[in-house]
């Protein structure tokens, strides 16, 4: 039985051509998902970073696990999702979800790493911070290392499997209100306007106070201002 969730209203049984649509973008989520689970596998889980271009912050990772017969109306890659919808649905996911689990990297973690293999181990502790073991991990482009599980890198997975969607929505709300806090804590940067994308409003900051402790000083934006002890 499959049960999908969204709002319900006067005209639920007229089926709009935005249901329709709707429909038939998460019958192209969910292929790969049903292809496992006609195999029998039932615990499969996304996996999706988010904030490996900003240069400040962290970068970090979610793991979704959702049950197989709860499609949440309006999943999608996170770049396609307003912000309002994201806040919305990643509610929902963590409500409806087997288990979710987030994985961080911190921005001196990434100076010492570097943004390709701290992208990874934040993929890495995310998964492995699932209450629930995966059977199989959908991953968006990349294989995670050190993972006993079997799992399959999808290009644009994002925008190809449903739990994926599900992790890329969970990451960018979970990323977006630690910058939000890093804001209060460093409010002259305004991370809440770009979250710590390399904006020109942000290097005008970084030019006129310095970098803060959360950005990433192996970046060349940051690196190359050639700051007092840098």
């Amino acid at each position: 039985m499959w049960f999908v969730v969204g709002r319900a209203g006067p005209h639920t049984m007229t089926v709009s051509k935005r249901q329709r649509r709707q429909a038939a973008r998460l019958g192209i989520l969910l292929r790969v998902e049903r292809s496992l689970w006609r195999t029998g596998i039932t615990k499969i889980a996304g996996v999706d970073e988010v904030g490996v271009g900003p240069l400040a912050g962290p970068v970090l990772a979610a793991a979704v696990i959702l049950p197989e017969g709860v499609m949440l109306r309006g999943v999608d890659d996170s770049k396609k999702v307003t912000t309002a919808l994201r806040e919305e649905l990643a509610e929902k996911i963590h409500a409806a979800a087997l288990g979710v689990g987030i994985g961080i990297v911190e921005a001196e973690e990434i100076d010492r790493l570097n943004i390709y293999r701290a992208a990874l181990e934040a993929m890495r502790r995310a998964v492995m911070a699932l209450p629930v073991t995966p059977e199989h991990v959908l991953v968006d482009a990349r294989r995670i290392p050190q993972l006993s599980v079997p799992q399959t890198a999808l290009i644009n997975g994002d925008a190809r499997s449903y739990c994926i969607a599900a992790a890329s929505i969970v990451a960018k709300v979970a990323r977006d209100r630690i910058m939000c806090e890093l804001d209060q804590r460093y409010p002259e940067y305004g991370f809440r306007d770009h979250m710590g994308y390399g904006t020109a409003q942000h290097l005008a900051a970084i030019d006129r106070h310095g970098p803060s402790p959360v950005h990433r000083r192996s970046f060349a934006p940051v690196r190359d201002l050639r700051l007092p002890g840098m």
